[in-house]
């Protein structure tokens, strides 16, 4: 199982936070002071998100995998 989840990270003015969110899992996001800190929580819910799917027995994505590789020029 990848773990290779796409992250989005923004700043939320309303908040006062960075906010990270996986698409892939509905309902997975963190937040953070500091952007690092937004990833960091966020990597904290994907492992969570994940063991809670499996306690369930629901289906665990997988990622998108947008990029296949890349090629220097």
């Amino acid at each position: 199982m990848s773990k290779n989840f796409e992250i989005m990270i923004y700043w939320s003015k309303e908040d006062g936070a960075f906010l990270a969110e996986v698409s892939e899992l509905p309902g997975c996001m963190a937040d953070g002071r500091t952007y690092q800190e937004a990833v960091t929580n966020v990597e904290v819910m994907v492992e969570e998100w994940i063991q809670t799917a499996k306690e369930l027995g629901r289906p665990i994505p997988g990622s998108r995998r947008r990029l296949m590789y890349a090629r220097a020029s």
